[in-house]
């Protein structure tokens, strides 16, 4: 027997299983446990379901607050197999009235070996068997374990982060009129065959690059409830600051978080200081006539940083299409387009008004016609190249943009024009 294993045989191994509590600190594409321990001993073992090491980004296993001199990692066993050469109950069906039961031998776990009462061998299925003791979550899950060489005992933490646990916000704003109210749930996603007991949680939201965090798949599964329990109170989610760039959300009370899960909670109620819609079209200058339909858009300022996610908009109580929202800061602008609005529609037309091999100068002009039953404010942006670009008058860098702002009436037209000079000479 080495070292190692003289060592563990006088600790008892900690199990990290949902019967232990654990901090989390989930990201929008990754998460990390984290779960207190205690070491009465040098040899110090960590046993973690398959589950788990599949999930886990490597190199982030870490023992915080104990120092040690090495860790070792080994393959361990299942649950079931601690039982190879032990009494279970065997519980075999008879149609002709009650189940049979018998005592049996558990021979081999890897394919439910028994050896029965006469003394036959044979393979029966998990769910024929009962134990005297209650069986882990994955008892027949074999279990990694990390041995760590301490160099003192006490208190400590061990966390990992691990693709399992995610997270995303994801917004509706409501718009009836000139009214409108913007609301968040936040969606946490544990994709792992493990319950999380959580004592404290932190949602961070920003761009944080790990290696091999890469986005995970998520699974629909339906959960059978029948005879659960009543749920706990659920926690509230509260804004905690930010830490370089990332903004911080914490759970005020601890919750258990179910295997292949998505749990799902309110978020942010903002306040929305500005908000608007319009008609908006952004294209490259040329000198063909051109005609079509413009934008829906909107834009709107919010009291609050918003994290980046699923942003849904109802008019009146329907869906009038989705998008995704950057992380945006307080009081910045949120600006997108959700499709063509086939209500108002335009006209471009150029006239050369000079022309040289090196540029020249034209006139652009816009009309507009609306058919909506209510004013609408178009917005154009034109992306113009050149050396050197005159737009009405004022001069541009060489890559400049050309703006046109105009108030469409109910049912009625507009128009306006810029003139543009591209200077090209060397």
């Amino acid at each position: 027997m080495n070292t190692i294993s003289k060592a563990v045989t006088v600790l008892g191994a900690l199990a990290l299983s949902s019967a232990h509590a654990t901090d989390l600190r989930i990201y929008q594409n990754f998460g990390e446990v984290r779960t207190p321990v205690t070491a009465s001993a040098t040899a110090f073992q960590v046993d973690l379901p398959d589950s788990a090491w599949s999930n886990l980004i490597p190199g982030t296993l870490d023992l915080e607050g104990l120092p040690y001199t090495q860790a070792v990692q080994m393959r361990g066993v299942s649950w079931l197999t601690s039982l190879e050469g032990k009494t279970v109950t065997l519980r075999e069906a008879n149609f002709a009235g009650p189940d049979k039961t018998q005592t049996v031998t558990l021979v081999r776990a890897a394919d439910l070996l028994i050896k029965d009462a006469s003394g036959q061998y044979r393979n029966v299925a998990y769910s024929q068997l009962s134990f005297p003791t209650l069986p882990p979550l994955n008892a027949q899950q074999p279990r990694q374990s990390l041995v760590y060489t301490l160099t003192q005992t006490g208190k400590g933490t061990l966390s990992y982060l691990t693709r399992a646990l995610s997270w995303t916000p994801r917004y509706t704003l409501k718009t009836s009129g000139s009214s409108a109210s913007l609301s968040a749930l936040a969606d946490i996603r544990n994709n792992a065959d493990q319950v999380y007991n959580v004592t404290a949680t932190e949602l961070l939201a920003g761009q944080v690059d790990v290696q091999d965090a890469r986005p995970v798949m998520y699974e629909s599964r339906v959960a059978d409830m029948a005879g659960a329990s009543a749920p706990m109170p659920a926690p509230k989610v509260g804004a905690l600051g930010t830490v370089n760039g990332l903004y911080r959300y914490g759970l005020d009370s601890a919750f258990t978080l179910p295997a292949n899960s998505t749990y799902t909670l309110p978020f942010l109620a903002p306040k929305l200081s500005t908000f608007e819609r319009y008609a908006s079209l952004s294209m490259y200058f040329d000198t063909q006539k051109s005609a079509g339909t413009l934008n829906r858009s909107y834009r709107f300022k919010a009291d609050q940083n918003l994290p980046g996610g699923q942003l849904t908009v109802r008019e009146d109580g329907r869906i009038s299409g989705q998008t995704s929202l950057d992380e945006t800061a307080k009081g910045e602008n949120v600006e997108f387009s959700l499709g063509r609005d086939p209500d108002v529609r335009y006209t471009r037309t150029v006239q050369t008004i000079s022309s040289t091999k090196t540029g020249g100068t034209y006139k652009v002009t816009y009309s507009f016609e609306s058919s909506k039953n209510r004013q609408v404010r178009a917005e154009i942006s034109e992306q113009i190249g050149g050396r050197k670009v005159i737009i009405d008058g004022v001069t541009k860098a060489n890559q400049s943009v050309a703006e046109l702002r105009v108030d469409v009436p109910a049912g009625g037209k507009a128009s306006k024009s810029f003139t543009v000079v591209i200077d090209n000479t060397q």
